[in-house]
């Protein structure tokens, strides 16, 4: 390789953003279309870059090009590169005006479903200017690509115990264990002490059993010395079991932190059924290591902190 500092001296920001576009797209022709550019700018602009390094970073197949090692590793550099070059401007746009901004949050369905709405309610409040966009996210390893890739600014959502992610820093939020609700109607709802095998043989609206949710349910009952109920329905979607519980027909199984923050709104009442603390999982905050946060995402950890301590007081005043 050519001498760093002189190496460092010839990359340009340029160049180095038209690398990124290539192996984002997989072809010069299709990055050159995606930057309005004509593909021998293109061409050039990773030779010149070949020759600054005195590595090639491309090799020529027969299905178009391919990155080499060289090349592997300066993209991921470079994608931290332009990212903190990103996060530096979005500060210096927030200090040229705090009104302003963008904040992109990764969630899981049940933080969406309950403590996420109230955190974003007043957040926005406070900085009605900044805007917000919340990817779903589900249940698996592949949900933290998005943070890997610096498309999400933070993650919030269950993680499970070790957390043998590396790269990635966990801030526990709450200590969300599961709750029995009904809706507030029905035959169940006006019962003042109930076990959970008085509902054994109720309409059940369940996780599927081959599932993460399914599997922590299953083990709630056999806590118990029961098997899981034959349930009549079986989703992972929170939202569809909430509206189906709200009919007074089915009980189902939620988050605490969906019943306690939405269960209102939703026509929702948990009932008198204690679980164990097994039944308990960890929300939290998911960032990656190193990088650093822009101001947006900074207000936002504080003012989602304080209503999940807040919450996690108010749960404990009333065991």
């Amino acid at each position: 390789m050519q001498d760093i500092e002189r190496a460092r001296r010839r990359i340009k920001l340029r160049d180095l953003h038209i690398l990124l576009v290539i192996a984002r797209r997989g072809s010069m022709a299709k990055a050159a279309a995606e930057l309005a550019v004509s593909q021998p700018a293109i061409s050039r602009a990773v030779s010149d870059m070949e020759h600054a390094l005195g590595l090639r970073l491309f090799d020529r197949c027969r299905n178009g090009i391919e990155l080499t090692a060289y090349g592997h590793a300066l993209v991921r550099r470079g994608v931290s590169i332009f990212d903190e070059l990103t996060q530096g401007l979005q500060e210096l746009e927030f200090l040229a005006d705090p009104s302003i901004g963008e904040l992109r949050i990764g969630s899981t369905e049940s933080i969406a479903a309950g403590l996420l709405p109230v955190a974003i309610d007043r957040f926005t409040r406070q900085h009605p200017g900044i805007r917000i966009n919340v990817a779903q996210t589900v249940l698996s390893d592949l949900r933290y690509r998005e943070l890997r890739e610096r498309n999400i600014d933070l993650l919030l959502g269950w993680t499970p115990t070790p957390f043998d992610e590396t790269d990635l820093a966990v801030e526990p939020l709450l200590d969300d264990r599961r709750v029995v609700v009904a809706g507030r109607r029905s035959k169940w709802a006006r019962a003042s002490r109930l076990e959970l095998a008085d509902l054994a043989h109720e309409r059940w609206v369940l996780p599927p059993p081959d599932t993460f949710p399914g599997a922590a349910v299953a083990e709630t009952f056999r806590e118990f010395g029961m098997q899981m109920p034959s349930a009549p329905i079986t989703t992972l979607s929170l939202h569809l079991c909430c509206r189906l519980a709200a009919t007074g027909r089915f009980i189902t199984v939620l988050p605490g932190s969906v019943a306690r923050f939405a269960g209102g709104d939703l026509g929702l009442k948990e009932l008198p059924v204690q679980l164990p603390r097994a039944a308990a999982v960890s929300a939290a905050i998911v960032t990656l290591k190193g990088r650093t946060l822009g101001p947006t995402a900074e207000i936002f950890i504080a003012c989602i902190r304080e209503i999940a301590k807040a919450a996690a007081s108010k749960a404990a005043a009333g065991r």
